[in-house]
């Protein structure tokens, strides 16, 4: 009797694994489903401030945005993350990659040789881009300088490094929806929509998180403690802007100016240094949508000692 329960639970066990295993696959876009195109880079461009991505790998220590060696660290409660180089370095950044490597880590969260990236690369939110964007956007990293050099290693404890995991979280949490405009809304609201939503990534940062390290659905955008566990990020849903108007929030992602004369901090202020590259009709569509956006309640902020 024994050894049969011992076997079924082996079976079972064997089962388990094998389903985790087909669950957890990274995901891929093949060459074959990127048609014939001409980039357009002003695009491109745009894609580049709105998704931040100097924000995160631009190399330390110098002023140029367009310098993206990577090595900024990330600090969370999983461990501390090192962005890549995603120039067009050939040797140490993006420069051999092809078109389908590329729009596979931006919109599936895949490497190139086929390993999940952790969602500290905020491609949960990036898998809203279009791919047209995020071709353009490609085709825009080409045009700016080489940088060498690698970024350090994560450094993760155990069993954070081990990267199948992420596959499992991605089965949980990643809807794998493209960007579905709504059709009762405006134009206007619903670019604002794609860009917060999408390359913005507002959301990542400022949402709170379950121990899982992903965001709690029902309380999207109304801010919560700083990953990196110092500040606390506000929340920007009616309940947090409150009788802030478009045209306040639209002058802050241009200025980093807040209505009361105060300027944002942190984090914020390489968010702000690229929004105001950002075209203004950019800038206000933003802001139509976050003003739109219902009154949620956050999680308490601690009290000050």
């Amino acid at each position: 009797m024994l050894r049969k329960v011992l076997m079924v639970l082996a079976a079972l066990l064997v089962l388990g694994f094998a389903v985790f295993w087909i669950v957890t696959i990274p995901a891929v876009i093949p060459a074959s489903a990127l048609a014939q195109r001409t980039p357009d880079l002003a695009n491109g461009k745009v894609m580049f401030y709105a998704g931040g991505c100097a924000s995160c790998h631009a190399t330390p220590g110098q002023q140029d945005p367009t310098h993206l060696g990577g090595g900024l660290p990330l600090v969370s409660p999983f461990g501390t993350f090192y962005p890549p180089n995603i120039s067009p370095d050939r040797k140490d950044g993006i420069g051999t990659w092809s078109e389908a490597d590329f729009v596979t880590a931006l919109l599936k969260g895949t490497s190139p040789d086929g390993q999940h990236y952790y969602p500290a690369f905020p491609y949960p939110s990036y898998q809203h881009i279009k791919l047209d964007d995020a071709r353009d956007l490609f085709a825009y990293l080409h045009t700016l300088p080489a940088v060498s050099g690698q970024a350090p290693p994560h450094q993760l404890p155990l069993p954070f490094r081990w990267r199948r995991l992420i596959g499992g979280w991605d089965f949980l949490f990643l809807n794998a929806k493209p960007f579905t405009p709504d059709p009762s809304k405006s134009a206007q609201w619903n670019r604002g929509a794609y860009l917060v939503n999408g390359p913005g990534h507002c959301a990542e940062c400022h949402s709170p998180r379950n121990i899982l390290g992903a965001i709690e659905t029902d309380k999207r955008f109304a801010g919560g403690p700083d990953l990196s566990g110092k500040g606390w990020v506000p929340n920007i849903t009616q309940k947090g802007l409150g009788d802030w108007s478009e045209e306040d929030i639209t002058y802050l992602l241009e200025t980093g100016h807040t209505p009361d004369g105060d300027a944002v901090g942190g984090s914020m202020t390489e968010v702000v240094r690229n929004t105001s590259q950002l075209p203004a009709a950019d800038r206000e569509a933003m802001a139509v949508y976050l003003k739109s956006l219902p009154p949620v309640e956050g999680p308490a902020r601690p009290k000050a000692n």
